[in-house]
């Protein structure tokens, strides 16, 4: 007889305007999505979140890095396993890769 798993399923979120991000729990597709579905897991562990620059038209994922960032520099850092950056573009992801590796989050660059 096996015991059913009593894991929690893992909270992986994804902020990307295009992809289905199939392994993702919860999907934003602007920056203000995704900074609200980022709130609402602010005292929750998320086992990774996975990001895309380019959010169509004018918007991209800075405001979102803006929050990690901010949340890093006042002591309180999203509790995140690993962020991954799969944007088309070099060098926005680029951006993203530098600026949160900097407040120390687990981030690299990815293929959704």
């Amino acid at each position: 007889m096996t015991k059913a798993s009593t894991a929690p399923t893992p909270v992986v979120l994804g902020i990307d305007d295009l992809r289905p991000l199939p392994r993702a729990t919860r999907i934003a597709r602007t920056s203000r999505e995704g900074v609200q579905l980022l709130e609402e897991h602010r005292d929750r562990f998320i086992d990774e979140l996975w990001l895309d620059h380019d959010l169509g038209g004018d918007d991209t994922v800075m405001p979102v890095v803006t929050l990690l960032e901010e949340a890093a520099f006042d002591g309180r850092p999203f509790r995140i396993g690993a962020v991954f950056v799969h944007s088309a573009n070099p060098v926005g992801a680029e951006t993203v890769v530098r600026s949160l590796t900097r407040w120390n989050y687990r981030v690299q660059r990815a293929t959704a």
